[in-house]
């Protein structure tokens, strides 16, 4: 078995007027690129369990910290982290690499770039495989203003974009706590608490339900946190509005084959109409919540590792 343990090494790779930390192996196997988008607030040694399988299987892996994460850059305006800045870091780094187009694995936020790369820039994206986050379709409205008149001004999203600044201090000033009580798996169901979920789980003493990873894993993430903080990678919310006017001219069905991984116990809604937008998808559900190629990494990796052979990827 692959030692997840045995994460690379990370280089600074300069792209798109940013320098983004990446983590790259399996460059023996240079001509089947896979890049791999991590979520939040993650890092991208999140895929830790996926790089060597994919590596052995055959692929040239490339993990990049997206920008506002770990080693990357994280520049100060908010609008520098809109979906044309994060899928342009995309592109250039396939330019990097000498890559015309790759397979592409997103999870959460990362799923949602990785959406909005195939729509704005299709010729360069082969194969997608998405965890969590599926299509979101683009309505009459934009996101958030439709977020806070459905969820409330105490929904995360809202309140990220509404009340700038309160929640980063907040999870600043807990990072080990709400990391700690954040990546948990198989929680009991609780009743909703007034205030805002995220700020109420960095104060909470006691975590819920089992972790999903151990204490040196979790390291990792903290570490990176309590070094950049969270604005960067909270300025990814602050552009959802933005992200809806930049897309509006974009062809909105993805036309490339697809792999939608959702787990069963996560909170993050599935697409009714998945299909619809996305007519090659194939649809895999996992006994797990959120924190799918973490809590379940053999199963991920069996799902990803089958779905691209099917594509002779």
């Amino acid at each position: 078995m692959p030692d997840p343990s045995d994460f690379p090494e990370s280089t600074l790779v300069p792209v798109n007027g940013v320098e983004l930390e990446v983590f790259e192996a399996g460059r023996h196997n240079a001509g089947r690129p896979v890049v791999l988008c991590h979520g939040w607030p993650e890092h991208a040694y999140s895929w830790r369990h996926q790089v060597p399988a994919l590596v052995e299987a055959g692929y040239h892996v490339i993990v990049p910290n997206q920008r506002g994460y770990g080693g990357s850059s994280r520049p100060a305006e908010v609008t520098a982290y809109d979906v044309e800045h994060l899928s342009g870091d995309l592109v250039a780094l396939l330019d990097h690499y000498g890559y015309d187009d790759a397979t592409f694995i997103g999870h959460d936020w990362g799923a949602f770039v990785v959406w909005g790369l195939t729509l704005l820039h299709p010729h360069r994206v082969n194969g997608v495989i998405n965890l969590s986050l599926p299509y979101q379709e683009r309505g009459e409205r934009p996101w958030i203003e439709v977020m806070e008149e459905v969820l409330g001004g105490d929904f995360y999203f809202v309140h990220f974009n509404r009340q700038p600044g309160v929640a980063d201090a907040v999870l600043d000033a807990n990072t080990s706590q709400f990391l700690r009580n954040l990546y948990r798996k198989n929680e009991p169901p609780r009743e909703p608490q007034p205030g805002m979920a995220m700020a109420n789980l960095a104060r909470a003493q006691t975590p819920l339900g089992e972790p999903v990873m151990s204490d040196s894993e979790l390291a990792v993430f903290v570490s990176a946190f309590e070094s950049t903080g969270f604005t960067g990678s909270i300025n990814w919310y602050r552009n959802l509005d933005r992200n809806w006017r930049l897309l509006a001219d974009a062809d909105p069905i993805i036309q490339q084959p697809v792999l939608m991984i959702y787990g069963d116990r996560d909170l993050v809604a599935r697409s009714e109409r998945l299909a619809e937008f996305v007519p090659q998808v194939e649809v895999v559900t996992l006994d797990c919540g959120h924190w799918i190629q973490q809590e379940l990494p053999d199963e991920t990796n069996r799902a990803i590792l089958t779905w691209l052979e099917q594509q002779g990827a």
